[in-house]
């Protein structure tokens, strides 16, 4: 008989925002250490990547796809968005969302300041979608290959909401479909429990006109809480069962907001 994996991760995330919160220092709109030393949130100050070396070129590409309009479906997001117009989303997408005049702004690595800065250089000019598919901040939590963390949770809360406040601000009469970071990992993965306690946070963006939050993490579980690798290979991106996964639970909501 399979458990309920909810209060394992109820417990795990409790873990895992203590575990932050003395990691990084009290957590607050910036990391104050010991030294007095103000540690600015990277999560809210748009970002330039200068890695990947087509980085800028792709950003570009989005831009002139922007400047010739006639887009009704905006995805934006990081490689979990990009996905789609791989091996695993290519045939969903071309059923589902290519029809919809959808243009797919993600980019593999990104985090939540890179999206600012690309919004922030005309990726928004020249068009007025009908609803925004946005998805991000996963890249935000854990650590660097170094070691050191990236951005404390409330920094990634802090980042998506800006990223939100951003699309709302250049494009007021767009409403925006914001999903909760999928999970990853193994289940007790540190990562996991970030984005459990990001998610949670994020859901009160839902103003019920503009802004519709949707978790659908669930349906990419076991009922043990398992991230099956059938369907996310590497424990972080979907393959085409992954993706169907998503489309199937997402495209009820998405088909009412897109009318």
């Amino acid at each position: 008989m399979k458990r309920n994996p909810l209060p394992f991760l109820l417990v795990v995330a409790s873990l895992v925002f203590f575990t932050d919160a003395q990691s990084f220092g009290q957590d607050t709109n910036a990391a104050v250490v010991s030294t007095n030393v103000v540690v600015p949130n990277t999560a809210i100050i748009p970002a330039l990547r200068r890695s990947p070396t087509n980085w800028v070129a792709r950003h570009e590409g989005f831009v002139e796809i922007a400047k010739q309009g006639n887009v009704d479906l905006l995805f934006m997001g990081d490689s979990i968005t990009d996905g789609w117009r791989g091996r695993g989303g290519s045939n969903i997408w071309n059923k589902y969302y290519a029809p919809q005049h959808a243009a797919n702004f993600g980019i593999s690595g990104d985090r939540t300041e890179h999206v600012l800065w690309r919004m922030d250089n005309g990726e928004l000019d020249g068009i007025k979608p009908k609803v925004v598919v946005l998805m991000i901040g996963t890249n935000n939590t854990g650590k660097e290959k170094d070691g050191r963390p990236r951005n404390t949770i409330t920094q990634v809360i802090e980042g998506v909401t800006a990223v939100v406040a951003e699309i709302r601000a250049k494009l007021p009469e767009t409403k925006i479909l914001l999903l909760a970071i999928f999970p990853r990992g193994t289940i007790d993965d540190l990562q996991r429990g970030q984005v459990a306690v990001v998610n949670t946070a994020l859901a009160k963006l839902d103003n019920g006109t503009t802004v519709k939050f949707l978790d659908i993490g669930p349906k990419f579980l076991e009922a043990d809480g398992t991230l099956p690798k059938s369907i996310m290979p590497d424990l972080l991106h979907p393959n085409e069962r992954g993706y169907q996964i998503w489309a199937d639970a997402m495209n009820p909501t998405l088909d009412a907001m897109m009318k």
